[in-house]
């Protein structure tokens, strides 16, 4: 529920399904650099295999998030009455709800899982061969994981301070402000080598 200006709690952990094939390509980008992986089918076959797992993961979440949604405008007038934070309602109502939606609330827990689920998906597919422990392999793609999660925060901060600082105002969640953050984002993470 981040609106805007991303908040730091939630720039580190809620992906948004433009992000997925940055991440999937950070993925594919330390698959193909790691010495011990090889890649029969190429980086651009292991790229999409990892947004489609992300993508299919990002889905459960966008669907119980919805379902929330639906709990908090049936129950509007009784919060209203009570006066209840709304954006803290719906992270405890979506905290409950999560592990029958298959949805992991942590992201350090979610990311090992996603790990887990992409090297599945290259191995049953022929899109990854190695000769080393799997858990090597999972670590890589974790690491990848982490390392765009990190990377987006110092990311964020250049881009919206990049924007702030231009000479013509731009309004924040305009549609010229979301098109001007999406170009300056790509620069920042082609700068990093993570695209």
């Amino acid at each position: 529920m981040c609106e805007g200006r991303k908040h730091k709690e939630c720039v580190a952990m809620r992906l948004k399904p433009q992000q997925t094939r940055y991440v999937a390509t950070k993925i594919g980008i330390d698959l193909a650099n790691a010495p011990f992986i090889t890649l029969p089918k190429g980086r651009e076959a292991v790229v999409e295999a990892c947004k489609k797992v992300i993508d299919e993961n990002l889905a459960k979440e966008q669907a119980l998030d919805e379902k929330v949604k639906k709990i908090i405008e049936e129950n509007y007038d009784e919060i209203e009455f009570q006066h209840a934070d709304e954006r803290q309602l719906f992270f405890m109502i979506k905290k409950k709800m999560a592990p029958e939606h298959g949805v992991i609330m942590n992201y350090d827990d979610r990311y090992n899982d996603l790990a887990h689920l992409i090297l599945d998906e290259l191995y049953e597919n022929y899109l990854a061969e190695y000769d080393v422990n799997e858990n090597q392999v999972k670590n890589v793609i974790f690491k990848a994981f982490k390392a765009f999660a990190d990377a987006y925060e110092a990311i964020d901060d250049i881009v919206y301070e990049k924007i702030r600082s231009m000479q013509k105002e731009v309004i924040v969640g305009s549609q010229e402000y979301e098109l001007l953050y999406e170009r300056l984002y790509q620069e920042e993470l082609a700068k990093r080598g993570m695209l």
